[in-house]
């Protein structure tokens, strides 16, 4: 399927989007949204990567839930996203949210978008080598990127979260999808520099995240900007420890809020070298085992960049 198939481009994406979507959501905190000038449209395809383009998908506004006959569950998923660590400290071992990891409450390509998950699960997960459904999706970032303990499959806070991904899905029916990438691509044939990804971490990355990677809080013990290693960052079962995986996300998602051109919007400042380098050099920083990882990839298919 060519997935490049957006009705605007990415720049002119992210200059109107700027009206929809805080471009501060990396800390997890939720801000007021500003009314859409004009909302950023999708082309939707079939679920089967058929290239046909069967319809639109519009961005919502969050005003837009309180049209929602259950509304009060699907605002809650949406706090909880932004304030997992604050809302839910007993299933948050880390210094991190949801949406510390999912850009701008999982709104935009790139950046990890819930858009398309309540009609991506289930589906067999080469990691676990079953199926695995979207609660248990959603479990799985509880132990291993936050580092903490699953919710019951039907508490209030995990049918709020599938709520919210259930209304940012706009009833787009089973069998399509909307056309967005959830994350973009790097040269994985790269030799990662630790020694040079240092240096770009400290003159990209250090301001936000801390010169020993411990991140940043608020007066009020908030996370602003979520640590990358040390006791309080994602394990070492989280997809972000690995090295690819991790260069992707910063590449096209970090440093976030940054003009080019007089256009507001994130990424696309370091080259896929400079991604690998520096995210190498984070991913490879002592963090928290993970016991579960003698689980992973049953098949033996192993991803070289992990790291265990």
């Amino acid at each position: 399927m060519n997935h490049s198939l957006l009705k605007l481009p990415t720049v002119a994406f992210y200059a109107i989007s700027i009206a929809v979507i805080s471009i501060g959501a990396i800390s997890g905190c939720s801000s007021p949204e500003p009314a859409a000038r004009n909302a950023p449209e999708f082309n939707m395809v079939t679920a089967d990567d058929a290239n046909e383009d069967i319809g639109t998908y519009i961005l919502p506004q969050d005003t837009s839930i309180l049209d929602e006959p259950n509304a009060d569950e699907i605002f809650y998923g949406k706090r909880l996203l932004n304030e997992t660590k604050r809302l839910l400290p007993e299933h948050v071992g880390a210094q991190m949210n949801c949406n510390s990891c999912h850009i701008s409450q999982g709104k935009v390509p790139l950046g990890d978008p819930y858009i398309n998950s309540y009609n991506t699960y289930p589906r067999v997960m080469p990691r676990s080598g079953k199926e695995v459904d979207l609660e248990a999706r959603i479990n799985g970032c509880f132990q291993r990127s936050m580092n903490g303990k699953p919710l019951d499959r039907e508490s209030p806070e995990m049918l709020a979260m599938v709520a919210y991904m259930k209304w940012l899905s706009q009833n787009t029916p089973k069998e399509q999808k909307v056309d967005i990438h959830n994350a973009g691509k790097v040269d994985e044939s790269l030799i990662p520099d630790p020694v040079r990804g240092e240096q770009i971490y400290k003159v990209q990355c250090a301001t936000c995240h801390g010169d020993n990677g411990e991140g940043i809080k608020d007066s009020r013990g908030d996370i602003v900007s979520p640590p990358l290693w040390g006791d309080e960052s994602f394990n070492i079962g989280a997809g972000m420890a690995r090295t690819y995986k991790a260069a992707a996300f910063v590449k096209y998602n970090m440093p976030m809020g940054i003009q080019t051109k007089g256009l507001w919007g994130h990424g696309n400042v370091l080259s896929d070298q400079d991604a690998v380098d520096v995210a190498h050099f984070f991913t490879h920083q002592p963090r928290p085992d993970f016991a579960g990882k003698v689980n992973d990839w049953p098949s033996g298919k192993k991803p070289k960049d992990a790291r265990y």
